[in-house]
């Protein structure tokens, strides 16, 4: 695995590479980067896959500039990280705020992408279920409503080394920033996904508490062709509590894809 800070339109951004084949890039929730690191690993061994892994400005200890302060800001900031690298083809996947912006990546640069996956996603308004406010929830409050099983994910901050405790306060005043307060969401959004044509796959856990998955099922029908597929045994954050399944999930449906836009349509 690799490490490397680019500057895109002034911003820095960190990324990690690892593996050789089809690009993917894997966008973090607002649990910062160590929550999709061990998947991003599964990733590139299962495709072979190039897994490309940001960090978004402000998690994991990076900073982020005082222009940086929307969902769409770091869309307009992934897109041109995708055209600079000079990605084609590539898998976008998101969990949760992570969705969101790749949502607003899709929509931004659908030449480039070509198949979509989110996981939990958040972003849109959806009527009757709303996203948990996660800032009025105590840690422990946090972990019981977003996974299935706990237990292994549980962690006491207060125990924590002080250079942690300093990022993971980091993540939370950036996510923030970013959402705004993510339990709101974009209520232009689920509209403008209206337009987007890009293969698209809505992964949940159906013991997500965080956000339902009737709000899943509503952010799929809001994409045009999009399918949903609903994981037991897991709650807001799949590619830790089912990466295998995931993992296949995302390989099976773009090999699908590639498949259909192969296939002649009739006239």
């Amino acid at each position: 695995m690799t490490t490397t800070e680019l500057t895109l339109a002034g911003v820095p951004v960190t990324i990690s590479e690892q593996g050789t084949g089809q690009p993917v890039l894997l966008l973090h929730g607002g649990g910062g980067p160590q929550t999709v690191a061990p998947f991003a690993g599964q990733l590139a061994s299962y495709g072979p896959a190039r897994v490309i892994t940001p960090v978004h400005p402000g998690f994991g200890g990076t900073l982020r500039p005082d222009s940086l302060t929307t969902v769409a800001g770091l869309a307009d900031v992934y897109a041109q990280l995708l055209d600079a690298l000079d990605l084609r083809d590539v898998i976008v996947i998101g969990n949760s705020i992570g969705g969101w912006i790749a949502a607003e990546l899709a929509l931004r640069a659908p030449g480039r992408i070509a198949s979509l996956v989110l996981a939990n996603a958040v972003g849109i308004v959806v009527p009757g279920h709303p996203v948990t406010d996660i800032f009025t929830l105590s840690p422990a409050e946090l972990s019981r409503l977003s996974f299935y099983d706990p237990e292994p994910f549980r962690v006491d901050p207060a125990a924590l080394p002080e250079a942690q405790q300093r990022i993971m306060a980091g993540n939370r005043a950036a996510l923030m920033v970013y959402g705004g307060n993510p339990a709101t969401g974009d209520a232009t959004l689920g509209g403008r996904l209206g337009h987007l044509a890009t293969p698209t796959l809505v992964v949940w856990g159906e013991a997500d508490q965080i956000v339902d998955p009737d709000y899943g099922r509503a952010f799929a029908a809001a994409i045009p062709g999009a399918r949903f597929l609903l994981f037991d045994r897991a709650g807001h954050m799949p590619q830790l509590e089912s990466a295998g399944r995931l993992a296949q999930a995302v390989w099976e449906f773009a090999a699908a894809s590639v498949a259909q836009a192969a296939t002649p349509t009739e006239a």
